[in-house]
Formats: C-alpha cells, structure tokens, sequence
C-alpha cells in the first residue's frame, strides 16, 4: 500500500502553513491526490516540498524553481536539472556578492558622514 501524507503531517514536519502548500499546489510545484477536498501527498510529493523549500532558503524564486523542476522532467533528466541549478547558484552567488560590494561602500559613506558630522560638531563646539 503506498505511503501519503496529509498537509497537517507535512506543515508540522517542514513548519509551514497549509497555506503554503496550498500555494505551491496552485503554481504547478506539487500535485497531491486529491480524496474530495482531502489533498493527499505522496513520498514524491514530499521530496518536492522539502526542495522548494531548500531552493527558497537560498533565494530561488518560484519561477526558478518551477524551471528547475520543469526541467528534470524533460529529456535531459538530472544531468540538466543539475547543470540548471548550478547555473542558478552561479547566478545567485554573483548577485549577493555584489549586493554585499554595494552594503560594505554604503557602511563607508555611513562612517564618512558620521565622521563629518563628529568633526563639525567639535568645531562649533558641541559635545556629544
């Protein structure tokens, strides 16, 4: 007999909301069996969560993560799925690498204008 999950067992186990899962249902992620309104998941089901989830934590959009998935399925299987997300990482890695550039020059302009700031205020006088 196959093994399903229900979505309360699935929201307590990777602590999100029905609603979450609900809304990766909705966007084509995962695909329960449904029972009348009963949404039934299987082991598959189940390893596709804990993905999109992973894949969230890292900052991959739905859309990327969709891709990703999409691909899987297609021709080229893992070996394409695995090239995308390598891909994504590389992407992903870039973009935070420049985001961390431009938060390390904006805490320098901070420092600066604070700097300024404690110079004038002890040339007109004022203590801190």
């Amino acid at each position: 007999m196959d093994k399903y999950y229900t979505i309360t067992e699935l929201t307590r186990e990777f602590g999100v909301s029905t609603r979450t899962l609900r809304y990766y249902e909705d966007e084509g992620l995962i695909h329960p069996e449904r029972r009348g309104r009963t949404r039934l998941f299987r082991p598959m089901d189940r390893r596709l969560i804990q993905e999109i989830l992973r894949g969230r934590r890292i900052g991959f959009t739905v859309a990327e993560i969709r891709e990703i998935i999409q691909v899987y399925k297609e021709s080229t299987g893992e070996s394409g799925q695995l090239k995308l997300i390598m891909k994504r990482v590389e992407d992903k890695r870039a973009d935070l690498i420049a985001r961390r550039r431009d938060i390390e020059e904006t805490l320098e302009e901070l420092n600066n204008v604070e700097e300024a700031c404690l110079t004038r205020l002890a040339e007109i006088g004022v203590g801190t």
